[in-house]
């Protein structure tokens, strides 16, 4: 018996590193060709052990073991990042991903379901380590014990990989001769090197504004103007490209534009480029308000403890009251009002909403757009407002949103608690059966908030710049999506938009697909200059 067990045993050793070393890093490189390949790192490996001396191939092996275990580690990180966010994970800064990821598993699957998945990863780990370990250490004893046998197996394998890498050869798509594994250890020291050193440049980045002794004239255009600027969360390309979600999304803004019309509105849209994707919204927010790029969370401490004109700054500079709405923040954020320069923070505590908690927000839309018209607005004797508001019915889970209601009607919030169908069913939410439908769903319902709240109280004064912040997970959007998010700016007064006429942005709330697209970073400038009439 025991005859029989030690080739098997032995197979399943070379078959367990096999699949390590050859398995991708990205969702998009799963498939069947992945796991065909000949990785060139299995073959130096087996050509290290077998020119050792005897003595120092044990030792080596157990090194080798632990080294892939980290490979695992490593890819393991990166198939998650890539499933969520579209990139790779970077040692340097993404740990503070593992809390926020924590707590999205806790909104998506609930407490317990948190917990065992904790408990899953850790014991996953254990036993990596508990396998590759040994299978390393299986390896090098029949390396050791039939070294012919080995350097035959070993030329053979050689030859198929150097054959692979001169000729492109393929198997099921995906080429013979693989170098994944060394490519991604490359990859992840030299990212670590660069981010390591990208706080020197960055600072300097943060230095060289063209706007910081801007003049008294820095916002003449919209003299007497409110300013809104409105995040919708994880309103994406995806949401007027994918087949499934794109119509009904293309409905509701060309019926919002007809609507804004005959309020006597008009709009003009594009994309922006996003700096990140399927979460960490405060990286675009502070990326489209400074001009900067803002892709990871070094940059964003960096600059929140610099000193960086802000779109909210230069408002208040220019004259106007500042605040920022932001019904998913419970607390204060002094560090916040310091680099924004906002005048008022308000936050969901202070929205006085008394109805039920509806999705990751709590706070339907529809109230807090409601409490922005009363609170701002609405007051009489008081200076132009400039707002950012961050819409957040559109987040992750995506529960199904409550219906609009008259806005006469919403009060404090106690109306949506006698409505059926919206949003309080947990089992409405359990996997990810329908999640591109319920997407859609919440995108309609914010963008269709957002066109009655401007076309009902129609404000000849009011001038609203709507943007999404990141595209959703890969789950919705499917592979390859990019980073880009429509952004529309609205306004009744013909004067406004004549000063963004050269930026040739579409007619409507809809972007055209050929509509220009900037990276996010490039808005504040542009804008500035739009509306100071001057260049920087």
């Amino acid at each position: 018996m025991r005859q029989v067990r030690s080739p098997v045993v032995t197979v399943l050793a070379c078959a367990l590193l096999w699949v390590v070393l050859v398995l991708p890093d990205a969702v998009d490189g799963l498939s069947l060709g992945a796991f065909l390949r000949v990785p060139v790192e299995g073959l130096l490996v087996v050509a290290l052990l077998l020119v050792l001396p005897a003595r120092a191939r044990r030792p080596v092996a157990l090194l080798l073991g632990m080294a892939l275990s980290l490979v695992v580690l490593l890819k393991t990180l990166d198939l998650g990042f890539s499933a969520v966010l579209d990139r790779r994970f970077h040692e340097f800064y993404d740990w503070s991903y593992v809390g926020l990821g924590y707590a999205v598993l806790r909104v998506w699957v609930g407490p317990t379901g948190a917990r065992v998945a904790l408990v899953a990863v850790v014991v996953a780990a254990a036993v990596t380590v508990s396998l590759l370990v040994p299978a390393t250490l299986r390896v090098q004893k029949v390396v050791a014990s039939h070294p012919r046998t080995t350097a035959r197996v070993l030329g053979a394998a050689g030859v198929v990989w150097v054959l692979g890498a001169l000729t492109g050869l393929q198997v099921a798509g995906t080429p013979v001769a693989s170098a994944a594994t060394a490519r991604l250890v490359s990859d992840h020291a030299v990212s670590l090197v660069e981010d390591s050193r990208a706080g020197t440049s960055f600072a300097r980045a943060i230095d060289d504004d063209p706007f910081a002794d801007a003049g008294e004239d820095l916002l003449a255009g919209l003299e007497g103007k409110d300013v809104l600027l409105v995040f919708v969360e994880s309103y994406g390309r995806a949401a007027l490209t994918e087949p499934t979600i794109a119509p009904g999304v293309t409905a509701v803004l060309e019926s919002g534009t007809e609507e804004l019309g005959e309020a006597g509105f008009s709009a003009r849209s594009a994309y922006l480029t996003s700096p990140t994707f399927g979460g960490s919204s405060w990286l675009p927010h502070a990326t489209l308000q400074t001009g900067l790029w803002t892709d990871n969370q070094a940059r964003y401490d960096q600059l929140l403890a610099a000193d960086r004109l802000t779109l909210t700054s230069a408002f208040g500079q220019a004259g106007w009251d500042t605040s920022f709405v932001l019904p998913a923040v419970r607390t204060g954020w002094p560090e916040g009002q310091a680099f924004y320069g906002f005048d008022e923070l308000v936050g969901g505590d202070d929205l006085g909403y008394r109805g039920p908690e509806l999705g990751w927000g709590a706070i339907p839309d529809q109230y807090t757009l409601s409490e922005v018209r009363r609170t701002l607005l609405d007051q009489t004797d008081r200076r132009p407002v400039m707002a950012q508001v961050d819409l957040v019915s559109s987040h992750l889970p995506w529960p199904p949103p409550p219906p609009l209601v008259g806005w006469d009607e919403v009060g404090d919030g106690s109306v949506f608690g006698c409505m059926p169908g919206c949003g309080r069913d947990p089992a409405q939410l359990e996997g990810m059966a329908h999640v591109r439908e319920r997407y859609g769903e919440s995108v309609r319902y914010v963008l269709r908030t957002l066109t009655s709240f401007v076309a009902s109280h129609p404000d000849p004064d009011l001038v609203v710049v709507l943007l999404g912040d990141h595209q959703p997970w890969t789950f919705v959007t499917g592979p390859g999506p990019g980073h880009d998010v429509p952004v529309t700016i609205i306004s009744a007064d013909p004067e406004v938009l004549d000063r963004v006429d050269g930026w040739a942005w579409s007619e409507g709330m809809r972007p055209a697909d050929d509509a220009p697209v900037w990276r996010m970073d490039a808005f504040r400038d542009r804008f500035l200059t739009a509306f100071s009439g001057r260049g920087p």
